[in-house]
């Protein structure tokens, strides 16, 4: 049974006028931000100010690249070569690492959003993308992946520090594949059973698919979706939960 865990959130994913999530009560209860580079959504005024909050919080500093869709807020499937997509993920993690050191600190881990953390979790040559352009861009850095993906190997083979990612909001198909938004079933809205669900897996590395078969998972970090309605609860809860169970909260790498 794992002793600690890093809680991780989806944060900076304002735009402009608009507010999208509660990042500075969000950042009470993980050990770790993703920070969206601009491309999905955040923007330039966005991350100086997510980046100063995190570092303020001692909240770990990741960088979260996206495909460029601020309409579809990175969500939606695009044909894309490997080329552009290592050219996208040093083009937007060198923003974050910029602005972590003119603030005094450093990018712990990068974790790539929505569809494209979706096509690298079954697509080899867009992971090993996205993994060569990490380790290019410093060796020390983290790859958040899902658990059991092919962006989880790819991060290895070229040597970088992985960390297997479970959620706490969303549920899983038989194949460890995450159930597609497009789904009814695709997000666990009860706080109640996402905490079971995830102490289960810290636990006994076992998540209920939902054909009812129980899947093999490794939780390193867990994610709570900033963006949505029941984020500030499920952080809330979980950080409660891990605590009481014995758990410690800590960022990876550590």
């Amino acid at each position: 049974m794992a002793n600690h865990v890093d809680l991780n959130s989806d944060l900076g994913e304002s735009f402009g006028a608009y507010t999208i999530g509660q990042d500075e009560l969000v950042m009470n209860y993980i050990s770790s931000a993703n920070i969206a580079c601009g491309y999905h959504a955040g923007d330039h005024n966005v991350i100086q100010r997510t980046i100063k909050q995190a570092i303020k919080k001692n909240v770990g500093l990741g960088a979260h690249p996206g495909l460029q869709d601020l309409i579809g807020f990175g969500r939606r499937p695009m044909k894309i070569d490997p080329e552009e997509v290592y050219n996208l993920v040093v083009y937007q993690v060198g923003a974050i690492e910029t602005f972590a050191k003119i603030n005094g600190s450093k990018l712990n881990h990068v974790k790539p959003h929505g569809a494209l953390y979706n096509l690298a979790a079954k697509d080899g040559t867009i992971s090993q993308a996205i993994a060569e352009a990490v380790y290019k861009i410093d060796s020390s850095l983290i790859l958040f992946g899902l658990a059991g993906s092919e962006l989880v190997k790819a991060g290895r083979k070229v040597g970088l520090m992985v960390a297997e990612e479970v959620f706490a909001d969303r549920t899983y198909q038989p194949d460890g594949s995450l159930t597609a938004r497009t789904s009814e079933n695709a997000m666990v809205e009860d706080a109640d059973e996402a905490v079971a669900r995830v102490i289960r897996m810290v636990q006994h590395g076992k998540v209920e698919a939902v054909d009812r078969s129980d899947i093999r998972i490794q939780a390193d970090t867990i994610c709570i979706h900033g963006d949505e309605p029941q984020s500030l609860e499920f952080a809330k809860r979980l950080h409660k939960a891990l605590i009481e169970q014995g758990i410690s909260i800590e960022k990876v790498g550590k």
